[in-house]
């Protein structure tokens, strides 16, 4: 048998600052994947305005020619 000082207020305070934490740790995740979507756009709008074609912005950025063309169109 665990002997153990825990009791159920202890327990439920260690289980919100887990649950904080792993927000915290998504939040993080999420924010670096959309300033590097963000990152890719603005490289392909630069792209676009010194004149590359939507298929060499698709090959340095990735992105798809759709979301190339729709960035172009918004210039």
């Amino acid at each position: 048998m665990l002997l153990t000082n825990w009791n159920m207020d202890d327990a439920i305070a260690y289980s919100k600052e887990e649950g904080r934490e792993e927000g915290r740790e998504e939040g993080r995740e999420e924010g670096w994947g959309e300033g590097w979507e963000e990152g890719l756009q603005t490289t392909a709008r630069n792209a676009l305005a010194e004149g590359f074609s939507l298929e060499v912005v698709q090959k340095i950025t990735g992105l798809d020619l759709e979301a190339i063309a729709r960035l172009q169109s918004e210039a």
